[in-house]
């Protein structure tokens, strides 16, 4: 119970819609029905404006972040923890990608998984943070930067590992893989769009 209280707690607080909430709270709509569908900050920055967008941002971080903490809190002591810690962000962001309040539709992960792995390991989130802009300022494809700092961050968990060694690397490296393929698999549409040359850019409507 000790170990499955935090984890449901994880998935749970993953769920939480923010970004349906402040579109729904702000323009009485449902921000699934536009754009892409989906309830994470780009969308709801096109729908709703950048402010939406921004706080939707942030909250969807928050509570990542939250979920390793409050996870680390009852998993103190616990064989493994760093493993579970990392089981415990995973299912934030899965709970992200398939909320059970909106019948499991619901964003991308990245906000949240930013969250998670700021906890986790800071130093690999703020060097693919630099990977982020460096895309995004050459392309103005947020999913494109999206995916591929999200599939930078397990390589710089191995490089940092390699200079700083620690019993948290290998948990922490299997976390950023698993989820690095979440948020490619939740981009699958973005995916076949910049195949096919129709994604929108920032800035664009969809």
């Amino acid at each position: 119970m000790r170990v499955v209280f935090p984890l449901v707690v994880s998935y749970l607080l993953g769920s939480i819609p923010f970004g349906y909430l402040i579109v729904n709270a702000t323009t009485a709509s449902d921000i699934r029905q536009v754009g892409s569908g989906g309830t994470g900050a780009t969308n709801v920055s096109r729908y709703a404006g950048t402010r939406a967008g921004v706080l939707t941002l942030i909250l969807d971080a928050l509570k990542g972040a939250a979920a390793v903490i409050i996870a680390n809190i009852f998993l103190t002591g616990v064989d493994n923890s760093a493993w579970w810690l990392g089981a415990a962000g995973l299912l934030a962001m899965i709970g992200h990608i398939f909320p059970i309040w909106l019948g499991f539709r619901g964003g991308k992960g990245v906000a949240t998984g930013i969250g998670v792995f700021a906890v986790l390991t800071p130093f690999a989130v703020f060097c693919a943070g630099v990977v982020f802009v460096a895309i995004f300022l050459v392309t103005r494809y947020v999913s494109l930067a999206s995916m591929t700092a999200a599939l930078m961050i397990p390589v710089f968990v191995l490089i940092y590992g390699l200079f700083e060694p620690g019993p948290d690397m290998v948990p922490n490296l299997v976390a950023a893989l698993l989820g690095a393929l979440l948020i490619v698999y939740a981009h699958r549409a973005n995916i076949g769009r910049l195949l096919s040359g129709t994604e929108s850019k920032f800035g664009q409507t969809q």
